[in-house]
C-alpha cells in the first residue's frame, strides 16, 4: 500500500523536494532561540556587551523573517501539491469506476462511492501534504534538540529521556483502538451519504405516498449510528490525547525538579538551566506533533485503504486477443446459456435461441424469468456462467466490449437522462454528430416539435434525470439517442410499459421506425405490442418454455395463450 501511495508523489518531485528542504530549514531554525538565549545569559548580559545583544536580536528577527517565508512556501505549495494528488486520485478512481462491471454497482450504493471520492480523498490529501512535513520537521527537531540538550548536561538529558518509553507505550496501546474507531466512523458517514442520496432521489415518491416520516426514521437511524460511531472515535481519541498530554506534562515536572537540583549542586548555571528548559519545550513540541499526527495518519490510511478497495475491484477486461469487430450484421445466437447473479440460484438454466438478421424477436413471460438478464448478457454487461452468445458467428467474449456495444442500441423502461441540455442528451448517442443529425434524430423520434415550443429549444436543461419532462417525452429523447447511434442491433426492454395507452401509441410509431432494418430483441408485458414479431419466446424459470409466432402460440394453448387471453379479457372490461 505504501508503494502505491508514494507513486502519487512522482509527478510532483520538484515541489516535494523544495517542500522538504523548506521543512528541514524550519526545523533547524527552531534551535536558534535557545542557543541565543544561552549566549545572552552567559556572555552578552554579564559582560554588558550591548552591541552583541542588539546584533543577536536583529539577527534572530531576520531568521524569523526567513522562517515566515519558508512557512508560507510550505503551507501554500504543500497544500497545492496535496490537492493535485487528490485530483489525480479522484481522476484515477473515476476512470476505474467507468471500467467496472454492472455487478459492482449491483452491490455498492452510489452514496458510499461518492463518500470515498470526496471525504476519503480529502483526508488522503491532508496526509500527503502534512505527513512528510510533520515527520521531517518533528524528527529533525527531536534530533537537534537531543544533541543540544546533551551538550548542556547529558545526565539531565538522560533523565528526561526516561519518560519517552512511557509516552511510546501509551501511544502504541491506544493507537489501534483509535484506528478501528475511526474506520467505523468513516463507514457510518458513507452509510449516511447513501441514505441521503436515496431519499433525495426518491423525494417525489416520498411525497406522493406521504411517507416523509418513514424517510426521517431511516435517516435518523443512520444519523444515530453516525453519532454513536463518532462518539466512540472521539472517546478513543480523547483517551489517546489526554494520556499522552499527561506524560508530556511529566516532562516539565521532571525538568523543573531535576534541573533545579542540578543548579543547586552547581552542575549547571542559571543560563544553562534556562536554555535547557527552552530546548526541552522544543523537544516536547515535535514529540506532541508526532503523537497528534497519528490521528491524521489514521484518517489518511483509512481513506487510502477505502480508495484501494475501489481501485482493486476487478474492471471489465476484454480477452487478450479480443478484436474490434467493426460493423455487425445482427444475427444473434444463444447456446445453452447459464447465468447466476453472485453465485445464487441460476437465473438462466440453459437458454438456446436464434434471432435472425433484421428480424424482430420478442421475449415474454412472468417477471423474474430471465428476460432482462438476456438483454444484459448480449452487450456483455455480465460474464456468462456457461454457454455461448454469438453475434454473426463471433463469440461475444472474443470481441472488444467497445466494438460490441457500438453495434447495440438499448431503450429501457427506466430511462436515465443527464442534468444537461436536450441537445447534450441526444448527442450521448453519438458525440461527434452534427446539429442537423441531432435534429433529424429528434424528428424521427417525434420529439422535435415539442422541443421547438421550448424557449431555449435544444439548449433547454431538463433537470436531474429529466425531471422537467413527462414520461413520454423522456422516452422519446432516449429513442432519439438510438436513432443518432444507428446501431444494427436494437434491444427494447419494456420500453413502453410505464406509459399510458395514448402515449404508448404515439411512441410505438417511433419505435416501429427505429426497428426497421435492424435485428430487434423486444421484452414486453403488453402482448399487443409484439403480435407482429417474427418470433416470440416465452421465458419462464430460466428456460424457453415455448416459442413461435403469435398465431402459433395462441393456437398451441400454452403459457402464451393464457397470458394473451388474460390481457385480452382485462382490456375488454
Amino acid at each position: 500500500m505504501l508503494k502505491r501511495f508514494l507513486a502519487y508523489y512522482k509527478p510532483h518531485k520538484l515541489i516535494f523536494t523544495l517542500d522538504m528542504l523548506a521543512s528541514l530549514l524550519v526545523a533547524m531554525i527552531a534551535i536558534v532561540y535557545p542557543m541565543i538565549t544561552r549566549e545572552m545569559l552567559k556572555e552578552y548580559i554579564p559582560n554588558e556587551n550591548y552591541r552583541m545583544i542588539v546584533i543577536a536580536g536583529v539577527g534572530l528577527l531576520g531568521i524569523y523573517l526567513v522562517r515566515m517565508l519558508l512557512n508560507y512556501f510550505i503551507q501554500y505549495y504543500g497544500h497545492v501539491m496535496g490537492v493535485r494528488m487528490q485530483a489525480e486520485m479522484r481522476s484515477d478512481m473515476f476512470n476505474h469506476l467507468e471500467k467496472l462491471p454492472f455487478s459492482f454497482y449491483d452491490n455498492h450504493e452510489t452514496g458510499k462511492i461518492m463518500s470515498r471520492m470526496t471525504n476519503d480523498l480529502m483526508d488522503i490529501s491532508e496526509l500527503a501534504h502534512h505527513g512528510p512535513e510533520n515527520l521531517l520537521i518533528s524528527s529533525v527537531s527531536v534530533v537537534i534538540s537531543c544533541v543540544y540538550l546533551c551538550s548542556i548536561e547529558w545526565r539531565l538529558t538522560l533523565i528526561i529521556f526516561l519518560c519517552v518509553p512511557l509516552l511510546v507505550a501509551i501511544a502504541m496501546t491506544l493507537r489501534k483502538k483509535m484506528r478501528d474507531a475511526f474506520m467505523r466512523s468513516r463507514q457510518s458517514v458513507a452509510e449516511i451519504n447513501a441514505s441521503l442520496e436515496s431519499s433525495i432521489s426518491g423525494i417525489r415518491v416520498t411525497k406522493a405516498f406521504n411517507n416523509a416520516d418513514k424517510e426521517k426514521e431511516k435517516f435518523e437511524e443512520g444519523n444515530t449510528s453516525f453519532v454513536r460511531a463518532r462518539r466512540d472515535a472521539y472517546k478513543a481519541m480523547g483517551q489517546f490525547h489526554s494520556a499522552t498530554a499527561f506524560v508530556t506534562d511529566i516532562f516539565n515536572v521532571v525538568v523543573l525538579i531535576a534541573g533545579g537540583l542540578f543548579v543547586y549542586n552547581g552542575a549547571i548555571d542559571v543560563a544553562d538551566y534556562s536554555a535547557f528548559f527552552l530546548a526541552v519545550n522544543m523537544f516536547i513540541s515535535p514529540v506532541m506533533t508526532l503523537i497528534n499526527f497519528t490521528e491524521q495518519y489514521q484518517n489518511g490510511v483509512t481513506g487510502f485503504s477505502r480508495f484501494l478497495e475501489i481501485m482493486d475491484a476487478e474492471p471489465e477486461e476484454d480477452a487478450p486477443d479480443a478484436v474490434d469487430v467493426g460493423e455487425l450484421s445482427g444475427k444473434i445466437e444463444l447456446r445453452d446459456v447459464v447465468y447466476a447473479y453472485d453465485d445464487e440460484k441460476d437465473v438462466l438454466n440453459g437458454i438456446s435461441l436464434t434471432v435472425e438478421k433484421g428480424k424482430k424477436f420478442a421475449l415474454v413471460g412472468p417477471s423474474g424469468g430471465g428476460k432482462t438478464t438476456i438483454c444484459h448478457l448480449i452487450p456483455h454487461f455480465y460474464n456468462l456462467t456457461s454457454g455461448e452468445i454469438l453475434i454473426d458467428g463471433y463469440d461475444i467474449r472474443s470481441l472488444s466490449r467497445e466494438s460490441l456495444r457500438r453495434n447495440i442500441g438499448i431503450v429501457q423502461q427506466d430511462i436515465y437522462l443527464f442534468n444537461a441540455s436536450i441537445r447534450d442528451n441526444i448527442l450521448y448517442g453519438r458525440l461527434n454528430a452534427t446539429e442537423d443529425e441531432v435534429i433529424e434524430a429528434a424528428k424521427r423520434a417525434n420529439i422535435h416539435d415539442y422541443i421547438m415550443t421550448l424557449e431555449k429549444g435544444y439548449d433547454t436543461v431538463i433537470g436531474e434525470r429529466g425531471v422537467r419532462l413527462s414520461g413520454g417525452q423522456k422516452q422519446r429523447l432516449s429513442i432519439a439517442r438510438v436513432f443518432l447511434k444507428n446501431p444494427p442491433i436494437l434491444i427494447l426492454d419494456e420500453a413502453t410499459s410505464a406509459l399510458d395507452n395514448t402515449t404508448e401509441i404515439l411512441i410505438q410509431s417511433a419505435l416501429d421506425e427505429l426497428c426497421e432494418g435492424r435485428t430487434t430483441l423486444v421484452v414486453a408485458h403488453r402482448l399487443s405490442t409484439i403480435k407482429n414479431a417474427d418470433e416470440i419466446a416465452v421465458i419462464a424459470g430460466g428456460l424457453v418454455a415455448e416459442s413461435g409466432t403469435h398465431d402459433e402460440l395462441v393456437a398451441a394453448g400454452g403459457i402464451y395463450a393464457d397470458l394473451y387471453k388474460l390481457q385480452f379479457r382485462a382490456n375488454s372490461v
